[in-house]
């Protein structure tokens, strides 16, 4: 296993770092644009929360949760207005009825959210042999060809996966995939069933260097590409001449591909900084297969043992800025493939990510283009708003205020 060394920096500065991994997280170069994405990111993943609960209640027509149940959730789901607060700020989303034979506000999704919803499940199921294939690259980077069911659990969402994945990929494709026991109770392993040659699959980093070679104003020598990354670093990141010549030392360093086997034999004779280029490349692939290029680091973390990796995988983020970028907005840490985004959106979009960003794009929105409303409308509607009559706020859609941070 590969031991990644906290004193040594892969840093703009190369020197040798002494700040513990919080002020390293801190001291990073930032770039606007993602900070920006994430401004209205972490927004989204709290109405996803809710919208998950919702949708866990099919028998209910319409499928519903109560405002009460949410109220209870509160500090789970980081709503710290509380629950009616947080509905309310996104009537785009989410509609607040009044249930006369419960006698309680319950809360459903919008019509145009249902439709988004629905767009995204097609299009996920439209493209389910790419899915298997992804499961299937996922397994081959593990040292086992094997991971935990539960960090599958953890990035299905991510990696493009039905909510019904069990039944819809792994159990309708015995011949690729095996579900057994765990070592722990109630806790199981995806197996990959019958082996692939190292060559069957080639990792997203080789078409860049194809597309790179055939450049005639390529900014990489041919020399150095067999080994190297696209590097693009935040603006404003004061690139040093010894920094920038240590980024090149490390584009021509030899690694082991992703899908490669390493036994001990091998993994003696690359070294540690073989060992820790190969985790840049695994990693680096990895996000190549999620749909929107991007990860909360906790959720990649589960897969970190299993891919024969053994370092501090955050700051190895940090220690290649030109490869990925770190953001810790919103309570949690989140990592971005840097060559697959320009000015805040994916180069190459696929059908998945654009039904995510009509939702995103409904969270902006918050109450823009809603109506005032009179107590009657209210009522007749809703049921549960203030006896006043009531102008709903339009906030710019670019607010970056985050009122229930």
């Amino acid at each position: 296993m590969l031991k990644f060394s906290n004193s040594v920096s892969f840093s703009s500065n190369s020197t040798i770092r002494t700040i513990s991994s919080v002020q390293y997280v801190a001291s990073r170069a930032r770039d606007p644009t993602f900070e920006k994405y994430m401004d209205h990111y972490k927004k989204l993943v709290k109405v996803i929360a809710i919208q998950d609960l919702i949708l866990a209640n099919p028998n209910k027509n319409p499928p519903s949760v109560s405002v009460d149940f949410l109220s209870m959730l509160s500090q789970r789901l980081h709503l710290n207005r509380g629950a009616p607060s947080f509905l309310r700020r996104y009537p785009h989303f989410f509609e607040i009825f009044y249930d006369h034979t419960k006698s309680m506000p319950y809360c459903k999704l919008t019509d145009k959210v249902v439709e988004i919803s629905r767009l995204e499940a097609g299009a996920i199921n439209e493209s389910l042999s790419l899915v298997v294939k992804r499961l299937v690259r996922v397994l081959l980077m593990s040292v086992s060809r094997s991971v935990p069911l539960r960090a599958v659990f953890k990035v299905w969402r991510e990696l493009g996966l039905p909510d019904d994945f069990e039944q819809s990929v792994i159990a309708r494709n015995p011949q690729l995939f095996l579900l057994c026991d765990g070592n722990e109770p109630n806790t199981h392993v995806l197996k990959l069933v019958g082996s692939y040659p190292s060559d069957h699959f080639t990792a997203a980093v080789e078409d860049w260097r194809v597309l790179e070679c055939c450049k005639e104003d390529s900014k990489v020598a041919r020399t150095e590409l067999q080994y190297s990354f696209k590097q693009g670093f935040p603006p404003g990141m004061k690139l040093k001449k010894t920094f920038r010549t240590k980024v090149r030392e490390w584009q021509k360093l030899p690694y082991v591909g992703p899908y490669e086997v390493v036994g001990e034999k091998k993994r003696a004779k690359i070294g540690l900084k073989g060992l820790e280029k190969r985790a840049v490349a695994i990693f680096h692939e990895f996000m190549s297969l999620t749909i929107e290029r991007m990860l909360e680091v906790e959720k990649i973390s589960h897969f970190r043992k299993w891919f024969g990796i053994d370092l501090n995988i955050r700051e190895l983020f940090l220690d290649h800025p030109g490869i990925f970028y770190l953001s810790n907005k919103g309570k949690m840490h989140t990592v971005f493939l840097r060559e697959a985004y320009e000015r805040g959106r994916l180069i190459n979009p696929n059908p998945v990510y654009e039904a995510r960003m009509k939702l995103l794009y409904l969270i902006m929105m918050e109450c823009r283009g809603m109506l005032t409303m009179t107590q009657e409308s209210v009522n007749e509607k809703h049921d549960v708003q203030d006896k006043d009559v009531r102008q709903i706020s339009v906030p710019s859609v670019l607010d970056n205020t985050d009122r229930d941070q």
